[in-house]
C-alpha cells in the first residue's frame, strides 16, 4: 500500500528539485525526506529519482507515479472538505498569500465582507509576490493565493491547483513630461518605445515578465537599465528623465504623477491577469468556499 504522505513528499521534491529545499517546504529534516523517499521506492519497487547536477529529477517511473500522486492528493483535499462540511466547519482561519496590490484591491475589502457574511472565518494574510504565493499553496504554507500569471507558473490545466479568475488590469506607459510621446491622440505604440532606456522590475517579478512579453510582441527587447520592484521608485526615476516604464494601473494610485505623463499603450499583452488559486479538490471546503466567493464578489466591483 502506497503511503499518501510519501506521495506528498515526492511531489515536494519534484517541485523544488532538491531534498533540502523540499524538506524546508515540508518542515522536515532532509534525513526524514530521504527516508520517506526510500520507503516509497521500496513500496513501489521502482527508482523514482535520479541525480541531476546538484539536484534530482524524476525517473520515468517517478513521472508516472507523480501523475497519480496529484490525483490522489486532490482527492484527499476533497475528502477533507467533505468531512469539514459534515462537521459544519463554519469557524476557523484561512491563510491567504497575495501580492501587495491584490491585498489592497480585493483581499482587504473581502475581509470586511466576510465579517458580515461569515463572521466565524478569519483570514491570515501573508504578503507574497505573485511568483511566491502559488508554491506556498502547493507546499501547504497557505490555503489560498491571490496570484498573477508569470513565466514558469504551474499551467492552467495543472490538477494540483484550482484557479478562479478575479480581474485583469492594463499596464500603462509612464513617460517623462518632456518625452516626445508625452502628448498625442490614442495609445502609445509599443514599437515607438523600442530605442528607449527602460525602468522596470527585477527578473522574477511577474510584472517583469509582462513588460518583456509586451516588448517582444512589438518586436524588440527592452534595454532595461534601472531596476526596482517599488513602483513609486519607478515613477520617480521616470520623472527624473531616467527612462520609460510600464506600470500596472492600480500601482499608480497614490503615486506622485505630477512630473510624468501616463498614457495607454497599444498592447493587449501589457495586462496583469489576477486569479485566486487553491489546492485542487478544496473548492467546496466550508472555510475556503466563502473566502473565494467574497474575493470574486469584490473583484467584480473593480470593473
Amino acid at each position: 500500500m502506497i503511503d499518501a504522505r510519501r506521495l506528498r513528499t515526492l511531489r515536494a521534491v519534484a517541485d523544488h528539485r532538491t531534498v533540502t529545499a523540499a524538506a524546508a517546504a515540508l518542515y522536515l529534516t532532509p534525513s526524514a525526506v530521504s527516508q520517506q523517499l526510500a520507503a516509497l521506492e521500496q513500496e513501489t519497487g521502482h527508482a523514482l529519482l535520479t541525480r541531476d547536477g546538484r539536484g534530482v529529477r524524476l525517473t520515468a517511473a517517478g513521472e508516472i507515479l507523480i501523475g497519480h500522486a496529484d490525483a490522489v492528493l486532490a482527492q484527499l483535499e476533497r475528502a477533507e472538505a467533505d468531512l469539514a462540511a459534515y462537521a459544519s466547519g463554519a469557524r476557523g482561519t484561512v491563510t491567504v498569500a497575495s501580492f501587495a496590490t491584490g491585498i489592497a484591491l480585493v483581499l482587504a475589502p473581502a475581509i470586511g465582507a466576510l465579517a458580515a457574511s461569515a463572521p466565524g472565518i478569519r483570514l491570515k494574510v501573508l504578503d507574497a509576490e505573485g511568483d511566491a504565493s502559488l508554491p506556498m499553496v502547493l507546499d501547504g504554507q497557505a490555503d489560498l493565493a491571490v496570484a498573477v500569471e508569470y513565466r514558469g507558473a504551474p499551467r492552467a490545466d495543472d490538477g494540483r491547483l484550482a484557479r478562479f479568475p478575479l480581474y485583469a488590469e492594463p499596464f500603462e506607459a509612464v513617460l517623462p513630461l518632456d518625452h516626445p510621446l508625452a502628448a498625442g491622440p490614442g495609445p502609445v505604440a509599443m514599437a515607438d518605445l523600442a530605442t528607449e532606456t527602460w525602468i522596470g522590475p527585477y527578473p522574477g517579478n511577474p510584472c517583469h515578465d509582462v513588460v518583456l512579453l509586451a516588448c517582444e510582441q512589438a518586436g524588440f527587447t527592452p534595454r532595461l537599465v534601472h531596476s526596482s520592484d517599488d513602483f513609486s521608485a519607478v515613477v520617480a526615476l521616470a520623472s527624473a528623465g531616467a527612462g520609460v516604464a510600464l506600470v500596472p494601473r492600480s500601482a499608480l494610485r497614490g503615486t506622485d504623477l505630477s512630473r510624468v505623463t501616463v498614457r495607454a499603450v497599444d498592447s493587449a499583452a501589457a495586462t496583469r491577469r489576477v486569479f485566486a488559486a487553491i489546492r485542487g479538490g478544496a473548492e467546496h471546503h466550508p472555510l475556503i468556499h466563502p473566502v473565494l466567493a467574497a474575493l470574486e464578489t469584490t473583484a467584480a466591483t473593480l470593473a
